[in-house]
């Protein structure tokens, strides 16, 4: 190997290392959280598209999850930011660790994903934009990932909290 080959290698290790420390440090704080609400929920870590991935699940089906999801996953996002705030209160880094509960935003994804496909079908067909309801930065990031799978483009227009995904004709 050569010499940046080595040290790309290192620099993934060190990657790696760093993002299950994220999560290791978020599953803790969830723990405590998961505690003193007495709420059952096993925690879930892993590393995906260089970020840490933390999960909330119960192996009972409760329904007492969804107190932590909230209307429209507002209570999750919360939760993720205070999540990231104790990450960096430990680690001194800025942390893009993505929180789920109760599965909610894997089920979102898979909604989104599919709102973006075919939003995407739709300006093949009429060669029109297609501009789609206010959205989370989370769900845009799927939407605009669907629709470059689908080979378009799309980009984000308006200002938060209405801030929305136009696809547009290739």
């Amino acid at each position: 190997m050569t010499e940046g080959t080595t040290s790309a290698a290192a620099e993934g290790a060190d990657t790696l290392t760093r993002l299950e420390q994220e999560g290791e440090i978020a599953a803790d704080y969830l723990e405590g959280l998961l505690d003193i609400a007495d709420l059952d929920g096993d925690i879930d870590m892993d590393v995906e598209a260089d970020r840490a991935s933390v999960s909330i699940i119960s192996d009972t089906g409760s329904r007492d999850l969804q107190k932590l999801v909230g209307r429209d996953g507002e209570v999750l996002e919360a939760l993720q930011e205070l999540t990231r705030l104790a990450v960096h209160r430990e680690t001194g880094d800025r942390s893009r660790l993505m929180l789920d509960i109760a599965e909610y935003r894997a089920k979102k994804r898979s909604e989104l994903s599919e709102l973006g496909a075919k939003a995407a079908t739709e300006v093949k067909s009429t060669g029109e934009p297609v501009k789609l309801k206010p959205m989370t930065p989370f769900e845009r990031k799927v939407v605009h990932d669907a629709v470059k799978a689908a080979g378009l483009r799309s980009e984000s227009e308006g200002e938060e909290p209405q801030r929305f995904v136009v696809v547009l004709p290739a």
